[in-house]
């Protein structure tokens, strides 16, 4: 197994780092001042220069406008957007574009993905649930009208949705009668289909998204076997990929702060306690690396494992969600007082990291799938 990375790859990588070079990840008013939603949409100008930058469109074929790239050039990118806190639906968007790519019929494909890749339309997915703990396939459910290439009828609640008031289609998954999985692209702005306010952590205004007797075209509907749990693990891995970029900026805050704060006239860092500190969070940090490469590069490439591409995913949303917790806290451990002044970025990089530590379902969750996952594939 080779884990050295394209030229390609390394390029989106670097083209990432000089659109990111210029965000501010104070940029925004704090949620710690905000009663409702920082903003009230996410950086139009960043996705801009993203879209400028052919960084949208990464995972698409060149027919498409795209560069057909794979997942871990996605996480790369997103690993670099989370270090500046990037709000922009850059992991949404991507993901819905790749399942429509791999999934939808040519029609949907020819009429959706140049635009999406060129940032004119903006893609998000629902993934969260009735509750943010049921599977998300559960809370809605889709019936085709009889005759052939029928529309279907969508009815129930997805939570939490990103970006759900500034994306043009969400895509939900939902279960039919017989047990099945579609995944549904729904127009934001339509009949039957209306948005309740949420708010994450980090400030971010999310949508309940109601669905009543919402009617979507066939070609609007991907019916194919495996397509939401392929969509299912890519958000998941993407998600720990913006963890793990978040959790390197935080360590790095803290070994800048602990170099130059002094105490007894020496900087706080040569002291054995804060050392410590700083070296178990450095091997949360380097776990969640290799956990993350080995889920995106078999989610990427479909290689045959011991467990299924969910294990690995599972293993690394695992550590993700346990590894951005404790980087963080101990980062506000290290800084003092000075870790939840609002004037000093550390506290958004927390209330950041509970949302994706959360996100896509704890650890606990994971490692509950993850559990299934032995039980039904025994080692050995």
């Amino acid at each position: 197994m080779d884990f050295t990375f394209s030229e390609e790859q390394q390029a989106a990588a670097e083209a990432a780092r000089g659109v990111f070079a210029d965000v501010a990840p104070d940029a925004v008013p704090s949620p710690a001042l905000t009663t409702g939603a920082v903003a009230d949409e996410f950086d139009r100008a960043l996705w801009a220069r993203l879209a400028d930058a052919d960084l949208l469109s990464l995972l698409l074929a060149q027919e498409y406008g795209g560069a057909g790239l794979d997942a871990v050039a996605l996480c790369l990118v997103l690993r670099e957007s989370a270090k500046v806190l990037a709000r922009v639906p850059l992991l949404e968007s991507s993901a819905a574009m790749a399942a429509v790519q791999a999934y939808a019929g040519p029609e949907l494909k020819g009429d959706l993905l140049e635009r999406a890749g060129r940032g004119e339309v903006v893609l998000t997915v629902a993934a969260s649930g009735r509750t943010g703990h049921d599977p998300a396939e559960l809370a809605v459910t889709a019936r085709q009208e009889e005759g052939e290439g029928a529309d279907w009828i969508l009815d129930g609640v997805q939570t939490a949705v990103p970006w759900a008031y500034d994306a043009d289609f969400v895509v939900v998954p939902a279960h039919t009668a017989a047990g099945r999985t579609v995944l549904a692209l729904v127009a934001r702005v339509r009949d039957g289909v209306a948005l309740g306010e949420q708010f994450s952590t980090s400030g971010e205004r999310l949508g309940e998204l109601r669905l009543e007797s919402v009617r979507i075209a066939a070609r609007d509907v991907i019916d194919v076997e495996g397509a939401w749990e392929w969509l299912r693990d890519l958000l998941t891995t993407g998600t720990c990929a913006l963890a793990l970029g978040l959790g390197e900026r935080v360590l790095r805050m803290s070994s800048e702060y602990t170099s130059k704060r002094e105490q007894f006239g020496f900087p706080v860092a040569t002291f054995q306690a804060v050392a410590v500190q700083a070296a178990d969070r450095y091997i949360d940090l380097r776990a969640m690396e290799v956990t993350l490469w080995q889920a995106a590069w078999r989610t990427a490439t479909g290689a045959r494992g011991a467990l299924p591409v969910a294990g690995d995913v599972a293993v690394a949303k695992i550590w993700a969600s346990e590894g951005v917790r404790r980087v963080v806290q101990t980062a506000q451990h290290l800084h003092g007082g000075f870790g939840a002044d609002i004037d000093y970025p550390l506290h958004r990089y927390h209330a950041w990291a509970k949302h994706l530590e959360l996100s896509l379902g704890p650890a606990a969750a994971h490692e509950e799938a993850l559990g299934d996952l032995l039980a039904a594939h025994p080692l050995g």
